[in-house]
């Protein structure tokens, strides 16, 4: 009888291509089925509940497992982690219903974006931060950013993954800039996000607080519902995904 097992998984994404399985089996799913291949004796799909780019972070990713073996969650958390890279952390798990599926069952997630914004950037921020030595203008950043909640088209802030959404309107919940020392920050909380959507608007976001595009220009774009260019997506080492909320 098998039962499904609910994972919470942390990451440092800069040694991985991705979440998503590829053929060099050097992604965060890879690593972990290679794992639970080892500790429940068989082949075993571990479910995402997004599929988060080479590069980038996570605090709480969420995947569920089925699995035949008994074994108490703390154990099944102790021996993943005994296998796993150091950079990879199962961070807790629970057995859950069979109903529940990870992407799925998944009602929105929340992403945080890191700014340096400093002349040097700190050795421990490397692939942690997007490093800008030319200071950001916070007021046209806070300003701009607001216009990204709320329901919207965002398909000019989505890049593509090589298969047609079936539909590129999401909802932001919320969008957050704070600022403690050099170190800025925007959090995203929304129902649902495309492919390196908020990467490009982060690399929008910062052209405006740099002084590059104006803030009316990013907001026609957004308000077009085309990928019209030029388009710029911030790097992949900034981005954390912080929650996934059920």
């Amino acid at each position: 009888m098998t039962r499904r097992l609910k994972l919470i998984v942390a990451y440092d994404g800069a040694p991985f291509a991705g979440w998503q399985s590829q053929s060099h089996r050097n992604t965060i799913q890879d690593h972990l089925e290679h794992v639970f291949k080892r500790v429940a004796g068989r082949p075993v799909r571990v479910h995402g509940a997004g599929r988060t780019d080479a590069g980038v972070h996570a605090l709480a990713q969420c995947g569920h497992v089925d699995v035949d073996k008994a074994l108490a969650p703390a154990r099944w958390t102790e021996a993943l982690n005994a296998l796993l890279p150091p950079t990879i952390r199962v961070m807790r798990c629970r057995y859950v219903s069979n109903e529940f599926h990870a992407r799925i069952s998944a009602k929105g997630k929340i992403y945080r974006y890191r700014i340096w914004s400093a002349p040097v950037l700190p050795p421990f921020e490397d692939r942690r931060a997007w490093h800008i030595a030319r200071p950001l203008d916070l007021n046209v950043l806070n300003r701009a950013a607001k216009h990204f909640a709320g329901t919207h088209d965002f398909a000019g802030f989505a890049a593509n993954r090589g298969k047609t959404e079936e539909s590129t309107i999401r909802t932001i919940h919320s969008v957050r800039v704070r600022q403690k020392s050099s170190c800025v920050t925007i959090e995203f909380d929304g129902n649902g996000f495309l492919y390196k959507m908020v990467r490009l608007i982060v690399g929008s976001l910062v052209k405006c607080a740099l002084g590059k595009i104006c803030v009316e220009d990013l907001i026609a774009r957004l308000d077009s519902g085309r990928a019209t260019p030029p388009r710029f997506a911030a790097p992949a080492e900034g981005l954390f995904l912080i929650r996934v909320r059920y």
